[in-house]
């Protein structure tokens, strides 16, 4: 079975206050089921109002760990 993760951002308060990564989530989550990829609770990372321009984000580094350690063979 293939191990998928889900990577979502926001980088304003306005878009973390809209809710837009629970929908980016949502359809990173939807598509995953579409491709019959089942995503562990644990391989869903996220980043709220961090700016693009920035490297340094905690679900973003979390999530190069996991690809790092090899628990990772998808990302969305």
């Amino acid at each position: 079975m293939m191990r998928v993760a889900l990577y979502a951002r926001v980088s304003s308060s306005r878009q973390v206050q809209t809710q837009t990564i629970e929908q980016q989530l949502e359809r990173l989550q939807n598509t995953a089921n579409e491709r019959g990829h089942h995503v562990d609770a644990d391989h869903i990372f996220r980043d709220d109002g961090l700016s693009g321009a920035r490297l340094n984000r905690p679900g973003l580094d979390r999530l190069r760990d996991r690809v790092t350690q090899h628990d990772v063979d998808l990302v969305l």
